[in-house]
């Protein structure tokens, strides 16, 4: 009745909706049945004129004003806002295409949703034209005002207030993207398909086509071990949540625990995320959690949503208590097996599917400092880390690959009886708990403490209706004890056990309605083999350091060290997972120097090294990967001035992540070659290409195109070669294809051989072995003018200028491109130019 009375109350403020509107020609709700909550929404509207819907929950519906550009964190915007008739609160989650001829016409999306909150009597507000509110969203926080202007009737101004969540930016600094589906208002309008890019990046991993019988599949499951640190490995926090497979199947969404519980129905703000994904079939592996008022995860809150049964009680508390999941893997994605790839691809690709904001969260990780991020991760007071090898697949089963690592110590328990308390009175004085061990329940220990007044009450009503049963096996002769069967799973936290495995120091921390009894098995019995110990400290015993390296500017081997120490957070990207070729300068510049592929013997275990067969020397090759710091450190220790790296990165050797096209002068006026950058920067522009500039370090200029590992070196390739073609022909006078140098006849030589297997590149902030020390440095393009002074950038100088403009070109390791589209786009162009030199 309460669904028909809702809507019978607010058929009179939706008849102005649905005038407007037909059910047979609109996808849009029509709604008004819901009970109910403090839910806001905003949505962003490509009609015939761009807008911002900004929605609250107020009596039944959603009070709704159209602001046209959008809501801004600057008190400083007074942003126009529209009011429009009320929708109803089925509108909140309405995200898609309404077709040309009907009202409105045009992508939907929703941009930002949450929980409201009145500060002052709203309805009168709304009377007297000032409504003060505070927003819970996932862009939108803090306290917000409408006030009503004196020109029209339904024109409201929507304004920030000062608050610690204010700020000078404007809405342009908000993520663009749905919080549901990731895309943009302008690529649903384009019905731009978002599984085609991943699909070819599975293509190119090479994962197989198979039907995934996800009902059966099990998760992978970590031992537990203390915290270590180690190249090959990355670390995770450690969420206090419900794992959970998140699942899409035609159009059916499924959210089931690791014992088989489902859980859709319970969390239905997860749910209807998960749908709203642009892809048809996926499982993804992760952790439902719902935070605090710090922003912590809070099992007790979790449980409060997870034993909710009422549907308008699930509803409201998924306003008032959302849920998150956090997402950490993806076995199987629209027909491919993932299972059998190394995490870090899989990890890759989920990323690449989720929304970069919203309910469903990627769940990132640190490379290799797992006990940093354990001290870090215990100073929050999180729950602790899970250390994962890069390249593991994933199994069903407990695994020795994935480590997991407690902030204390805490164990699963089942309980197996009660003692009753000392003082008269309901609740209980300690639980008696068991667990698995050679294959009986046995008894555990007993906890007493942790225990709230209500879990105490909960906790023997619950027991009270179970079933007796006789004590396990080592159980003691306790007077009091009441011994029963099929007793709940608890958590408890302890400091150690003692010979015979019973608990010391035991607190209570919650009950787990997601596992089972069968669950609760002995540490050591669930140890696989010993996760990997520490490696020696890292330490580099630096040599040297005074020797002059660049005599005529007085700089030392120690600035040298220094200079790549400082810039070492933007190189290391480059670096990682990344063959590395040295030049070793032991007399500095104007001495000797050699190439070096091949590490020495002397090299210290803690640096990355990986073995490859070298076409050139005909014999295996260990290539320095300098994944760390302290591995940089070493290498410019050993006199190494610039650093080499390969396109491509170990994981996906024969795909590289750009496409390089090297403006060469050998003699070239630099204007030319800032000429040409320019020309190649407004070619790529055209024909939908991102392309990045960084000088070389020398007298030239590199401009990198994105490919994301996608193409091989092939294709990278013959694409440089077209662009460089397609530039020749436009400017002939001064530049040019020719190899030879005595041939190039003073002009700019397009080098776009460098795209190819074993092919090198100066590093981006790779200092060079000329005077006055200069380093290759990211440019915007901005700074690409005729006025550019390659001087400028050198290890006395870069430095402050990336602590002032960060990295443009960092984009360069985390953009793809569709390269079938963008050499369409090239060939008309092509057609259109020789039409037009024909005539």
């Amino acid at each position: 009745m309460l669904g028909g009375d809702v809507a019978t109350k607010n058929a009179g403020k939706l008849e102005t909706y649905r005038a407007k509107r037909n059910t047979e020609r609109t996808p849009e709700p029509f709604g008004g049945g819901r009970a109910g909550s403090r839910r806001f929404v905003v949505q962003l509207h490509a009609a015939r004129r761009r807008h911002y819907d900004f929605r609250l929950e107020w009596d039944g519906v959603l009070k709704s004003w159209a602001v046209p550009k959008g809501p801004s964190p600057n008190p400083a915007d007074k942003r126009l806002a529209v009011q429009v008739e009320d929708h109803p609160v089925e509108y909140a989650g309405f995200e898609g295409l309404i077709p040309a001829g009907n009202y409105g016409a045009g992508a939907v999306i929703v941009w930002d949703r949450g929980q409201w909150v009145p500060l002052g009597d709203f309805g009168a507000g709304l009377e007297s034209g000032k409504l003060l509110f505070e927003l819970r969203g996932y862009k939108l926080r803090g306290k917000w005002t409408l006030v009503k202007t004196r020109r029209g009737a339904n024109e409201w101004l929507l304004i920030k207030e000062r608050d610690a969540l204010a700020s000078e930016r404007g809405t342009e600094d908000y993520p663009p993207e749905s919080i549901l589906s990731g895309r943009t208002v302008e690529a649903l309008a384009a019905g731009d398909d978002r599984t085609a890019p991943l699909v070819k990046r599975l293509e190119a991993l090479r994962a197989p086509r198979r039907r995934l019988d996800w009902e059966r599949l099990k998760p992978m499951l970590a031992t537990s071990g203390r915290a270590f640190s180690r190249p090959g490995w990355v670390f995770e926090i450690k969420y206090d949540g419900y794992r959970l497979f998140a699942a899409k199947r035609d159009g059916v969404v499924t959210l089931r625990s690791r014992a088989g519980n489902d859980f859709t129905a319970s969390f239905p703000d997860i749910a209807d995320v998960v749908a709203a994904l642009p892809y048809d079939t996926f499982v993804i592996d992760g952790e439902a959690v719902v935070h605090d008022e710090r922003g912590l995860p809070s099992f007790e809150r979790l449980q409060k949503r997870g034993r909710l049964q009422n549907r308008a009680d699930i509803e409201r508390a998924s306003v008032e208590l959302p849920a998150a999941f956090y997402a950490f893997d993806l076995p199987y994605f629209e027909g491919f097996d993932l299972r059998d790839l190394p995490l870090l691809a899989r990890k890759e690709l989920l990323r690449a599917a989720l929304p970069p904001v919203g309910p469903l969260r990627f769940s990132d990780h640190i490379a290799e400092r797992g006990e940093e991020m354990f001290a870090s991760v215990e100073s929050m007071g999180l729950e602790g880390v899970v250390a994962k090898r890069a390249d593991s697949k994933y199994v069903g089963r407990r695994s020795a690959d994935w480590v997991k690592v407690a902030a204390a110590r805490t164990h699963d328990f089942v309980v197996v009886g009660y003692t009753r308390p000392k003082s008269a009175g309901g609740g209980l004085g300690a639980l008696l708990l068991g667990e698995h061990r050679g294959g009986e329940l046995r008894y555990a220990g007993r906890v007493g403490t942790g225990f709230s007044h209500r879990q105490l009450e909960a906790l023997r009503a619950a027991l009270d209706r179970l079933p007796p049963a006789p004590p396990p096996p080592g159980a003691p002769a306790e007077r009091g004890a009441v011994w029963v069967a099929g007793g709940p799973v608890v958590t408890v936290k302890y400091k150690e056990r003692t010979a015979d495995g019973v608990l010391r120091q035991p607190v209570f921390e919650r009950v787990r309605d997601d596992k089972t009894a069968a669950e609760c098995v002995a540490e050591e019995e669930r140890a696989l083999p010993e996760p990997p110990v520490a490696p020696a400290a890292r330490t580099v015993d630096f040599t040297n350091l005074d020797k002059v390296f660049w005599p005529a500017d007085g700089l030392t081997k120690g600035d040298l060290v220094a200079y790549y120490e400082r810039v070492a957070r933007w190189l290391l990207p480059y670096l990682r997972d990344r063959p590395v070729v040295l030049t070793r300068y032991p007399d500095g510049i104007e001495g000797k120097s050699f190439f070096q592929k091949d590490a020495p013997a002397y090299a210290p275990d803690w640096v990355r090294l990986e073995t490859m067969w070298s076409e050139q020397a005909q014999r295996e090759l260990r290539y320095f990967v300098l994944d760390d710091v302290e591995s940089l450190l070493y290498v410019a220790n050993m006199a190494t001035i610039p650093l080499h790296v390969w396109s491509s990165r170990m994981a996906s050797l024969e795909r590289p992540d750009w496409c390089i096209v090297d403006l060469d002068p050998k003699g070239a006026r630099l204007t030319d070659v800032v000429a040409i950058a320019r020309f190649l920067h407004a070619l790529c522009d055209d024909v939908g290409l991102p392309c990045y500039v960084k000088t070389s370090g020398s007298s030239g200029l590199h401009l990198l195109i994105p490919l994301g590992a996608r193409y091989t070196y092939e294709q990278s390739r013959t694409l440089a070669e077209l662009l460089a073609r397609v530039t020749v022909r436009a400017l002939p006078d001064v530049a040019t294809v020719t190899r030879a140098v005595g041939s190039r006849g003073g002009k700019v030589y397009l080098d776009y051989l460098q795209n190819g297997h074993g092919r090198l590149l100066a590093a981006p902030f790779s200092v060079r072995a000329l005077p006055g020390a200069p380093v290759s440095m990211p440019l915007e393009w901005r700074h690409v003018t005729k006025r550019l002074d390659l001087a400028r950038f050198n290890i006395r100088t870069a430095p402050a200028r990336l602590e002032e403009h960060g990295d443009p070109l960092a984009r360069v390791l985390t953009e793809t491109i569709d390269l079938a589209a963008v050499l369409e786009a090239l060939a008309r162009r092509v057609r259109r130019e020789a039409r037009a030199r024909a005539r």
